[in-house]
Protein backbone atom coordinates (compact mmCIF):
# COMPACT_ATOMS: atom_id res chain seq x y z
CA UNK A 1 0.00 0.00 0.00
CA UNK A 2 1.45 3.09 -0.97
CA UNK A 3 1.45 6.41 1.64
CA UNK A 4 -0.95 8.16 -0.57
CA UNK A 5 -3.55 4.99 -0.60
CA UNK A 6 -3.15 4.44 2.91
CA UNK A 7 -4.05 8.25 3.46
CA UNK A 8 -6.73 8.45 1.98
CA UNK A 9 -7.79 5.21 3.38
CA UNK A 10 -7.84 6.98 6.79
CA UNK A 11 -9.14 9.63 5.63
CA UNK A 12 -12.22 7.94 3.86
CA UNK A 13 -12.52 6.33 7.41
CA UNK A 14 -12.55 9.45 9.28
CA UNK A 15 -15.41 11.06 7.16
CA UNK A 16 -17.30 7.14 7.38
CA UNK A 17 -16.79 8.12 11.42
CA UNK A 18 -17.77 11.72 11.13
CA UNK A 19 -21.21 11.01 9.09
CA UNK A 20 -22.12 8.63 11.42
CA UNK A 21 -21.82 11.46 14.54
CA UNK A 22 -22.98 13.91 12.49
CA UNK A 23 -26.57 12.03 11.09
CA UNK A 24 -27.26 11.49 15.17
CA UNK A 25 -25.69 15.23 16.14
CA UNK A 26 -29.45 16.45 16.53
CA UNK A 27 -30.68 13.60 18.60
CA UNK A 28 -27.68 13.28 21.13
CA UNK A 29 -26.54 17.18 21.07
CA UNK A 30 -23.10 16.33 20.64
CA UNK A 31 -19.62 18.35 19.72
CA UNK A 32 -18.75 16.14 16.18
CA UNK A 33 -15.51 18.52 15.69
CA UNK A 34 -14.26 18.36 19.38
CA UNK A 35 -15.02 14.55 19.11
CA UNK A 36 -12.92 14.20 15.40
CA UNK A 37 -9.99 16.33 17.13
CA UNK A 38 -9.60 13.85 20.13
CA UNK A 39 -9.96 10.98 17.78
CA UNK A 40 -6.97 12.52 15.17
CA UNK A 41 -5.06 12.81 18.52
CA UNK A 42 -5.50 9.22 19.20
CA UNK A 43 -4.85 8.31 15.60
CA UNK A 44 -1.42 10.79 15.70
CA UNK A 45 0.00 9.20 18.75
CA UNK A 46 -0.66 5.69 17.77
CA UNK A 47 0.58 6.36 14.52
CA UNK A 48 4.04 7.20 16.43
CA UNK A 49 4.24 4.08 18.69
CA UNK A 50 4.32 2.22 15.30
CA UNK A 51 0.89 1.33 14.25
CA UNK A 52 -0.41 1.58 10.60
CA UNK A 53 -2.49 4.08 9.57
CA UNK A 54 -5.68 1.40 9.75
CA UNK A 55 -4.83 -0.51 12.71
CA UNK A 56 -4.74 3.37 14.30
CA UNK A 57 -8.10 4.25 13.14
CA UNK A 58 -10.00 0.99 15.01
CA UNK A 59 -8.21 1.16 17.82
CA UNK A 60 -8.65 5.12 18.41
CA UNK A 61 -12.56 4.06 17.83
CA UNK A 62 -12.48 1.77 20.24
CA UNK A 63 -10.75 4.08 22.87
CA UNK A 64 -13.45 6.74 21.78
CA UNK A 65 -16.20 4.46 22.46
CA UNK A 66 -15.24 5.37 25.84
CA UNK A 67 -15.90 8.73 25.53
CA UNK A 68 -18.99 8.92 23.73
CA UNK A 69 -21.80 6.46 23.28
CA UNK A 70 -22.25 7.64 19.60
CA UNK A 71 -18.94 6.23 19.15
CA UNK A 72 -19.37 3.28 21.14
CA UNK A 73 -22.54 2.62 18.82
CA UNK A 74 -20.38 2.54 15.82
CA UNK A 75 -17.30 0.50 16.94
CA UNK A 76 -19.89 -1.98 18.21
CA UNK A 77 -21.87 -2.02 14.75
CA UNK A 78 -18.39 -2.77 12.86
CA UNK A 79 -17.28 -5.09 15.14
CA UNK A 80 -17.35 -8.04 12.99
CA UNK A 81 -15.19 -5.70 10.31
CA UNK A 82 -12.93 -3.90 12.85
CA UNK A 83 -12.13 -7.50 14.55
CA UNK A 84 -11.25 -8.55 11.14
CA UNK A 85 -8.82 -5.59 10.39
CA UNK A 86 -7.26 -5.58 13.49
CA UNK A 87 -6.32 -9.92 13.73
CA UNK A 88 -5.72 -9.88 9.89
CA UNK A 89 -2.73 -8.85 8.34
CA UNK A 90 -3.55 -8.20 4.70
CA UNK A 91 -1.79 -9.42 1.75
CA UNK A 92 0.01 -6.09 0.17
CA UNK A 93 0.69 -5.21 3.93
CA UNK A 94 4.62 -5.81 3.45
CA UNK A 95 5.98 -2.44 4.65
CA UNK A 96 3.78 -3.36 7.96
CA UNK A 97 5.04 -6.97 8.35
CA UNK A 98 8.72 -5.39 7.66
CA UNK A 99 8.36 -2.90 10.57
CA UNK A 100 7.03 -5.65 12.66
CA UNK A 101 9.84 -8.20 12.33
CA UNK A 102 12.67 -5.48 12.32
CA UNK A 103 10.59 -4.61 16.18
CA UNK A 104 10.87 -8.26 16.95
CA UNK A 105 14.48 -8.73 15.66
CA UNK A 106 15.48 -5.84 17.83
CA UNK A 107 13.46 -6.39 20.91
CA UNK A 108 14.82 -10.29 21.52
CA UNK A 109 18.33 -8.75 20.54
CA UNK A 110 18.09 -5.96 23.57
CA UNK A 111 16.61 -9.03 25.72
CA UNK A 112 20.30 -10.73 24.53
CA UNK A 113 22.14 -7.93 25.61
CA UNK A 114 20.07 -8.07 29.25
CA UNK A 115 20.74 -11.55 29.60
CA UNK A 116 25.06 -10.96 28.78
CA UNK A 117 25.15 -8.08 30.91
CA UNK A 118 23.74 -10.18 34.21
CA UNK A 119 26.46 -12.51 33.28
CA UNK A 120 28.54 -9.88 32.88
CA UNK A 121 30.82 -9.07 36.62
CA UNK A 122 31.35 -13.28 36.42
CA UNK A 123 34.22 -12.40 33.96
CA UNK A 124 35.46 -10.02 36.92
CA UNK A 125 35.07 -12.81 39.69
CA UNK A 126 31.95 -11.74 41.03
CA UNK A 127 29.55 -14.40 41.21
CA UNK A 128 25.88 -14.53 40.96
CA UNK A 129 25.42 -17.68 43.70
CA UNK A 130 23.46 -15.41 45.63
CA UNK A 131 22.05 -12.38 44.80
CA UNK A 132 23.28 -10.09 47.41
CA UNK A 133 26.05 -7.61 47.55
CA UNK A 134 26.77 -5.76 44.17
CA UNK A 135 24.34 -7.82 42.38
CA UNK A 136 21.50 -7.13 44.45
CA UNK A 137 22.20 -3.11 44.12
CA UNK A 138 23.10 -3.38 40.50
CA UNK A 139 20.21 -5.93 39.20
CA UNK A 140 18.00 -3.13 38.06
CA UNK A 141 21.45 -1.53 35.58
CA UNK A 142 21.04 -4.79 34.21
CA UNK A 143 17.32 -4.71 33.17
CA UNK A 144 16.16 -1.49 32.57
CA UNK A 145 18.98 0.48 30.13
CA UNK A 146 17.66 -2.27 27.40
CA UNK A 147 14.70 -1.56 28.08
CA UNK A 148 14.58 1.95 28.11
CA UNK A 149 16.85 1.55 24.70
CA UNK A 150 13.90 -0.74 23.33
CA UNK A 151 11.65 2.54 24.01
CA UNK A 152 13.90 5.10 22.96
CA UNK A 153 14.68 3.23 19.42
CA UNK A 154 10.79 2.83 19.08
CA UNK A 155 9.83 6.50 20.22
CA UNK A 156 12.33 7.89 18.27
CA UNK A 157 13.39 10.00 21.47
CA UNK A 158 15.33 13.12 20.69
CA UNK A 159 19.24 13.06 21.47
CA UNK A 160 18.44 15.70 24.20
CA UNK A 161 16.36 13.61 25.90
CA UNK A 162 18.73 10.69 25.44
CA UNK A 163 21.17 12.58 27.09
CA UNK A 164 19.67 13.14 30.64
CA UNK A 165 18.37 9.31 30.46
CA UNK A 166 21.88 8.19 29.65
CA UNK A 167 23.15 10.56 32.38
CA UNK A 168 20.88 9.06 34.98
CA UNK A 169 21.69 5.50 34.55
CA UNK A 170 25.52 6.54 35.08
CA UNK A 171 24.73 8.45 37.97
CA UNK A 172 22.61 5.32 39.69
CA UNK A 173 25.38 3.23 39.10
CA UNK A 174 27.83 5.95 40.73
CA UNK A 175 25.81 5.80 44.07
CA UNK A 176 24.95 2.21 43.72
CA UNK A 177 28.39 1.32 44.35
CA UNK A 178 30.49 4.34 45.39
CA UNK A 179 29.43 3.58 49.08
CA UNK A 180 31.14 1.68 51.43
CA UNK A 181 27.97 -0.53 52.21
CA UNK A 182 28.38 -2.67 55.16
CA UNK A 183 27.22 -6.12 53.83
CA UNK A 184 23.85 -7.17 53.94
CA UNK A 185 23.48 -3.90 56.26
CA UNK A 186 19.99 -1.79 56.76
CA UNK A 187 21.44 1.12 53.73
CA UNK A 188 23.00 -1.33 50.92
CA UNK A 189 19.11 -3.44 51.41
CA UNK A 190 17.19 0.40 51.13
CA UNK A 191 19.44 1.54 48.19
CA UNK A 192 18.77 -2.00 46.75
CA UNK A 193 14.63 -1.57 46.59
CA UNK A 194 14.68 2.02 46.19
CA UNK A 195 16.97 2.68 43.24
CA UNK A 196 14.33 0.77 40.84
CA UNK A 197 12.02 3.35 41.76
CA UNK A 198 13.87 6.18 40.70
CA UNK A 199 15.12 4.41 37.31
CA UNK A 200 11.43 3.19 36.47
CA UNK A 201 10.65 7.17 35.95
CA UNK A 202 13.35 6.95 32.90
CA UNK A 203 12.00 3.91 31.46
CA UNK A 204 8.40 6.60 31.65
CA UNK A 205 9.99 9.34 29.71
CA UNK A 206 11.33 7.22 27.13
CA UNK A 207 7.82 5.30 27.15
CA UNK A 208 5.70 8.02 26.97
CA UNK A 209 7.88 10.62 24.61
CA UNK A 210 6.95 13.90 24.04
CA UNK A 211 3.41 13.13 25.90
CA UNK A 212 5.20 12.72 29.49
CA UNK A 213 4.47 16.12 30.57
CA UNK A 214 0.96 15.08 29.77
CA UNK A 215 -1.15 13.64 32.13
CA UNK A 216 -2.52 11.38 29.27
CA UNK A 217 1.21 9.79 29.19
CA UNK A 218 1.92 9.40 32.23
CA UNK A 219 -1.35 7.53 32.99
CA UNK A 220 -0.64 5.18 29.69
CA UNK A 221 2.56 4.22 31.39
CA UNK A 222 1.18 3.51 34.23
CA UNK A 223 -1.40 0.92 32.42
CA UNK A 224 1.87 -0.19 30.59
CA UNK A 225 3.02 -1.08 34.42
CA UNK A 226 0.32 -3.00 35.24
CA UNK A 227 0.05 -4.96 32.17
CA UNK A 228 4.36 -5.75 32.09
CA UNK A 229 3.56 -7.31 35.63
CA UNK A 230 1.24 -9.40 34.55
CA UNK A 231 2.56 -10.82 31.24
CA UNK A 232 6.15 -10.88 33.43
CA UNK A 233 4.59 -13.30 36.06
CA UNK A 234 2.63 -15.28 32.93
CA UNK A 235 6.28 -15.86 31.12
CA UNK A 236 7.70 -16.48 34.95
CA UNK A 237 4.91 -19.13 34.87
CA UNK A 238 5.53 -20.44 31.60
CA UNK A 239 9.03 -20.93 32.63
CA UNK A 240 8.65 -22.62 35.41
CA UNK A 241 6.88 -25.44 33.75
CA UNK A 242 9.63 -25.34 30.81
CA UNK A 243 12.61 -25.46 33.59
CA UNK A 244 10.75 -28.33 35.53
CA UNK A 245 10.14 -30.85 32.82
CA UNK A 246 14.35 -29.81 31.40
CA UNK A 247 14.63 -31.08 34.50
CA UNK A 248 12.46 -34.41 34.34
CA UNK A 249 14.02 -34.96 30.74
CA UNK A 250 17.90 -34.85 31.74
CA UNK A 251 17.49 -36.81 34.67
CA UNK A 252 16.10 -39.63 32.98
CA UNK A 253 19.72 -39.37 30.85
CA UNK A 254 21.48 -39.17 33.95
CA UNK A 255 22.39 -35.63 33.93
CA UNK A 256 21.65 -33.23 36.63
CA UNK A 257 20.99 -29.76 34.79
CA UNK A 258 20.96 -27.46 37.96
CA UNK A 259 24.05 -25.91 37.67
CA UNK A 260 23.01 -24.96 34.19
CA UNK A 261 19.65 -23.89 35.47
CA UNK A 262 20.83 -21.37 38.59
CA UNK A 263 23.82 -19.93 36.85
CA UNK A 264 22.67 -19.17 33.25
CA UNK A 265 18.65 -20.30 32.24
CA UNK A 266 16.97 -18.24 34.98
CA UNK A 267 19.53 -15.47 35.55
CA UNK A 268 19.50 -14.71 31.56
CA UNK A 269 15.73 -15.69 31.49
CA UNK A 270 14.65 -13.69 34.24
CA UNK A 271 16.44 -10.09 32.66
CA UNK A 272 15.71 -10.97 29.05
CA UNK A 273 12.08 -11.69 30.00
CA UNK A 274 11.54 -8.20 31.08
CA UNK A 275 12.08 -6.60 27.30
CA UNK A 276 10.08 -9.82 25.77
CA UNK A 277 6.85 -8.69 28.37
CA UNK A 278 7.46 -5.12 27.23
CA UNK A 279 7.06 -5.82 23.69
CA UNK A 280 4.23 -7.68 24.57
CA UNK A 281 2.28 -5.39 25.65
CA UNK A 282 2.92 -2.82 23.52
CA UNK A 283 2.16 -5.50 20.62
CA UNK A 284 -1.30 -6.26 21.96
CA UNK A 285 -2.02 -2.49 23.71
CA UNK A 286 -5.89 -1.89 22.66
CA UNK A 287 -5.96 -4.75 20.53
CA UNK A 288 -7.81 -6.69 23.14
CA UNK A 289 -8.79 -5.22 27.07
CA UNK A 290 -6.58 -4.48 29.40
CA UNK A 291 -5.82 -6.89 32.19
CA UNK A 292 -4.97 -4.79 35.24
CA UNK A 293 -8.39 -3.13 34.80
CA UNK A 294 -10.12 -6.40 34.55
CA UNK A 295 -8.37 -7.41 37.61
CA UNK A 296 -8.52 -4.52 39.63
CA UNK A 297 -12.80 -4.83 39.03
CA UNK A 298 -12.24 -8.56 40.67
CA UNK A 299 -9.99 -7.62 43.25
CA UNK A 300 -10.91 -4.06 44.52
CA UNK A 301 -14.46 -5.94 46.76
CA UNK A 302 -12.24 -8.33 48.03
CA UNK A 303 -9.42 -5.63 49.44
CA UNK A 304 -12.24 -3.55 50.50
CA UNK A 305 -13.94 -6.67 52.77
CA UNK A 306 -10.34 -7.32 53.83
CA UNK A 307 -9.92 -4.13 55.44
CA UNK A 308 -13.32 -3.14 56.58
CA UNK A 309 -12.90 -6.61 58.54
CA UNK A 310 -9.51 -5.78 59.82
CA UNK A 311 -10.64 -2.21 61.17
CA UNK A 312 -13.89 -3.50 62.53
CA UNK A 313 -12.00 -5.97 64.32
CA UNK A 314 -9.40 -3.68 65.87
CA UNK A 315 -12.12 -1.56 67.25
CA UNK A 316 -14.54 -4.50 68.63
CA UNK A 317 -11.12 -6.09 70.54
CA UNK A 318 -9.95 -2.70 71.30
CA UNK A 319 -6.26 -4.27 70.97
CA UNK A 320 -3.18 -3.00 69.05
CA UNK A 321 -1.06 -3.98 66.15
CA UNK A 322 2.07 -5.98 66.16
CA UNK A 323 4.82 -2.98 65.40
CA UNK A 324 7.63 -5.87 64.47
CA UNK A 325 9.67 -4.96 61.13
CA UNK A 326 8.41 -7.52 59.43
CA UNK A 327 4.40 -7.00 59.90
CA UNK A 328 4.63 -2.59 59.32
CA UNK A 329 6.40 -3.94 55.95
CA UNK A 330 3.65 -6.34 55.03
CA UNK A 331 0.97 -2.86 56.14
CA UNK A 332 3.14 -0.94 53.37
CA UNK A 333 2.96 -3.51 50.35
CA UNK A 334 -1.00 -3.97 51.36
CA UNK A 335 -1.23 -0.10 50.95
CA UNK A 336 0.63 -0.22 47.89
CA UNK A 337 -1.83 -2.71 46.78
CA UNK A 338 -4.74 -0.60 47.41
CA UNK A 339 -2.74 2.61 45.54
CA UNK A 340 -1.94 0.10 42.34
CA UNK A 341 -6.45 -0.74 42.61
CA UNK A 342 -6.98 2.92 42.54
CA UNK A 343 -5.00 3.95 39.75
CA UNK A 344 -5.94 0.86 37.32
CA UNK A 345 -9.19 1.69 38.38
CA UNK A 346 -9.07 5.51 37.41
CA UNK A 347 -7.54 4.44 34.24
CA UNK A 348 -10.11 2.23 33.01
CA UNK A 349 -12.80 4.21 33.75
CA UNK A 350 -14.90 6.45 31.76
CA UNK A 351 -14.44 10.21 32.66
CA UNK A 352 -17.67 11.68 31.71
CA UNK A 353 -19.90 8.67 33.16
CA UNK A 354 -21.73 9.63 36.16
CA UNK A 355 -20.97 8.10 39.60
CA UNK A 356 -21.90 4.46 39.71
CA UNK A 357 -21.84 2.00 42.70
CA UNK A 358 -18.12 0.85 41.85
CA UNK A 359 -17.21 4.87 42.99
CA UNK A 360 -18.54 4.48 46.25
CA UNK A 361 -16.67 0.88 46.72
CA UNK A 362 -13.79 3.33 45.69
CA UNK A 363 -14.10 5.52 48.56
CA UNK A 364 -15.12 2.88 50.70
CA UNK A 365 -11.76 0.98 50.06
CA UNK A 366 -9.55 4.39 49.82
CA UNK A 367 -10.60 5.56 53.24
CA UNK A 368 -10.23 2.40 54.97
CA UNK A 369 -6.82 2.68 53.55
CA UNK A 370 -5.95 5.91 55.18
CA UNK A 371 -7.46 4.57 58.61
CA UNK A 372 -4.98 1.29 58.29
CA UNK A 373 -1.90 3.85 56.94
CA UNK A 374 -3.19 6.52 60.37
CA UNK A 375 -2.80 2.91 62.57
CA UNK A 376 0.41 1.84 60.64
CA UNK A 377 1.55 5.37 61.49
CA UNK A 378 0.97 5.62 65.29
CA UNK A 379 2.75 1.95 65.51
CA UNK A 380 5.38 3.78 63.44
CA UNK A 381 6.02 6.51 66.35
CA UNK A 382 6.10 3.86 68.77
CA UNK A 383 8.64 2.10 67.58
CA UNK A 384 10.91 4.80 67.03
CA UNK A 385 10.10 6.20 70.14
CA UNK A 386 10.91 2.82 72.08
CA UNK A 387 13.96 2.10 70.14
CA UNK A 388 14.80 5.32 68.58
CA UNK A 389 15.83 6.19 64.73
CA UNK A 390 17.20 4.07 62.00
CA UNK A 391 17.60 3.56 58.64
CA UNK A 392 14.52 0.84 57.94
CA UNK A 393 12.36 3.14 60.63
CA UNK A 394 12.99 6.40 58.45
CA UNK A 395 12.06 4.82 55.29
CA UNK A 396 8.87 3.42 56.04
CA UNK A 397 8.30 6.61 58.34
CA UNK A 398 8.55 8.27 54.89
CA UNK A 399 6.57 5.71 52.72
CA UNK A 400 3.45 5.78 54.99
CA UNK A 401 3.60 9.43 54.93
CA UNK A 402 3.88 10.21 51.58
CA UNK A 403 0.81 7.08 51.17
CA UNK A 404 -1.34 9.55 53.75
CA UNK A 405 -1.17 12.79 51.48
CA UNK A 406 -1.86 10.84 48.59
CA UNK A 407 -4.98 8.75 49.93
CA UNK A 408 -6.06 11.64 52.32
CA UNK A 409 -6.20 14.05 49.04
CA UNK A 410 -7.49 11.11 46.88
CA UNK A 411 -10.92 10.75 49.14
CA UNK A 412 -11.32 13.78 49.22
CA UNK A 413 -11.32 14.14 45.12
CA UNK A 414 -13.45 11.20 45.03
CA UNK A 415 -15.88 12.32 47.61
CA UNK A 416 -16.73 15.54 45.44
CA UNK A 417 -17.01 13.90 42.64
CA UNK A 418 -19.74 11.58 44.20
CA UNK A 419 -21.19 14.93 45.47
CA UNK A 420 -21.06 16.02 41.72
CA UNK A 421 -18.89 18.94 43.66
CA UNK A 422 -15.85 18.07 40.95
CA UNK A 423 -14.69 16.57 38.28
CA UNK A 424 -13.22 12.70 38.12
CA UNK A 425 -10.27 14.12 35.96
CA UNK A 426 -9.13 16.23 39.32
CA UNK A 427 -8.18 12.51 40.83
CA UNK A 428 -6.58 11.35 37.46
CA UNK A 429 -4.67 14.83 37.73
CA UNK A 430 -3.69 14.65 41.31
CA UNK A 431 -2.41 10.54 40.48
CA UNK A 432 -0.30 11.27 37.96
CA UNK A 433 1.17 14.47 39.60
CA UNK A 434 1.90 12.91 42.31
CA UNK A 435 4.23 10.07 40.76
CA UNK A 436 7.52 12.34 41.18
CA UNK A 437 7.10 12.74 44.80
CA UNK A 438 7.71 8.16 44.99
CA UNK A 439 10.86 9.30 42.50
CA UNK A 440 12.23 11.97 44.87
CA UNK A 441 11.87 9.54 47.73
CA UNK A 442 13.26 6.79 46.42
CA UNK A 443 16.38 8.98 45.16
CA UNK A 444 17.02 10.39 48.44
CA UNK A 445 16.99 7.01 50.52
CA UNK A 446 19.69 5.86 47.80
CA UNK A 447 22.06 9.41 47.81
CA UNK A 448 21.22 10.90 51.23
CA UNK A 449 20.43 7.93 53.29
CA UNK A 450 24.10 5.68 53.05
CA UNK A 451 26.41 8.69 54.31
CA UNK A 452 23.87 10.15 56.66
CA UNK A 453 23.39 6.29 58.83
CA UNK A 454 26.99 5.88 58.05
CA UNK A 455 26.39 3.15 55.48
CA UNK A 456 24.97 0.29 58.20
Amino acid sequence: MSPSQSTVSLEEQVDQWRNYLLRRQAIHSIDVTELEDHLREQIEVLIQSGLSNDEAFLVAVKRMGALNDISREFAREHSDRLWKELVVIPSDSGEQQTRARTEAITVFCLAAVAAVLIKLPEFFGIRLEEISGFYARNLSLFVLPPLTLYFVWKRQIGIRTLRWLIFSFVAAGVFANIFPFTQNGYTEVLSTLHLPIALWAAVGIAYAGSRWNEIAGRMDFIRFSGELFIYYVLIALGGGVFTAFLVMLFKTIGINPEMFISSWLVPCGATGAVIVASWLVEAKQSVIENMAPVLTRLFTPLFTALLVGFLSTLLWTGGGIDIERDILAAFDMLLVLVLGLLLYSISARTQNAPPAVFDLLQVVLVVSALLVDAVALWAIAARITEFGFTPNRVAVLGVNMILLVNLTWSAVLYVRFLRKRGEFADLERWQTDYLPVYVVWAAIVVIIFPPLFAYI
